[in-house]
């Protein structure tokens, strides 16, 4: 039986009035046992859409078309969501973009642990508690008792993440999925929520995927990278090998796109070239493309 997650040729469409949308061309790759993978690219890329098509939280009009993601043996794509719902939060842990989006205003903290407890038929009793303020002190969380007793808008944005974080672990998972983690946190806080989530994810032999268009993120908590463009994942392979040597034409212009502290004059922008296959759909017409504007434009800095 094949442990961890191992997505193969998922397709993705957003279908609507206008037309059907494809997001995802065949996505495949894995998440072996204690690794942290990383999926970077632009906005609008398809990142988000791959682990929340992978977990089965896409929001209509998203529709898985086609694929596999075979997590432990089970492929998710075709269990039935109440299946679904009991390897999320147990088996995957989730922590979303937003933390504020993933916790209820008002219901208290402790009553939200009890509730993810209770969701997969397990007693909030008093060692379930202690677990839950173990993991908000280990989350970097001060005064977890009163913090458990209070409500979410009482947080600031970093606390909120390292709450939401306490709870992805709670039920200790063997998969964490993190979804653009500190996007709205600032640069401090981004640090410390990072560090954190991998000390208690790979630290405990827990495999980890993220979500992120910041490459600093990737080349420090990273083991093996994904570099996405336009629906595909373009280039793929050990975080020191892609951002070293990378192959791929729109690898090099994202790496390049980073500003350097001592950047000589910038040359001239290069477009990326880009040839996409059309793929077709039942009734023959063409799908549109996830980005239909030309080709983004990065400014190299590095030299030649």
């Amino acid at each position: 039986m094949m442990t961890g997650l191992h997505v193969q040729d998922l397709v993705t469409e957003f279908h609507s009035r206008g037309g059907v949308t494809r997001a995802l061309h065949g996505i495949s790759f894995d998440v072996g046992a204690n690794e942290v993978v990383g999926i970077v690219g632009e906005s609008g890329s398809g990142k988000s859409t791959v682990v929340r098509s992978v977990i089965k939280l896409l929001m209509p009009p998203g529709r898985v078309m086609e694929g596999t993601a075979e997590f432990h043996g089970q492929d998710l794509i075709r269990l039935p969501e109440r299946q679904i719902r009991h390897i999320r939060g147990k088996e995957i842990g989730f922590v979303a973009q937003n933390p504020f989006s993933a916790l209820n205003p008002v219901v208290r903290i402790e009553k939200q642990f009890a509730n993810i407890a209770k969701a997969h038929g397990l007693k909030a009793d008093a060692e379930l508690r202690s677990r839950a303020l173990e993991l908000l002190a280990s989350s970097g969380v001060n005064e977890p008792e009163r913090v458990i007793r209070g409500y979410a808008h009482e947080l600031s944005g970093g606390m909120a993440q390292r709450v939401v974080i306490a709870m992805a672990l709670y039920l200790n998972p063997r998969l964490v999925i993190a979804d653009e983690p500190t996007t709205a946190l600032d640069l401090t806080v981004q640090r410390q929520v990072l560090d954190t989530l991998t000390r208690l994810t790979k630290g405990s032999g827990r495999s980890m995927l993220i979500v992120t268009h910041d490459l600093g993120v990737v080349a420090n908590y990273c083991d093996r990278v994904l570099v996405m463009y336009r629906g595909r994942i373009v280039e793929h392979g050990p975080v020191s090998e892609v951002f070293v040597h990378p192959k791929d034409p729109y690898t090099v212009s994202l790496l390049d796109s980073v500003v350097q502290p001592k950047a000589a004059v910038q040359p001239k922008a290069a477009e990326i070239p880009t040839t996409e296959p059309e793929a077709e759909r039942p009734n023959g017409t063409q799908p549109k493309s996830a980005d239909t504007t030309n080709p983004t434009v990065l400014s190299p800095s590095r030299s030649a």
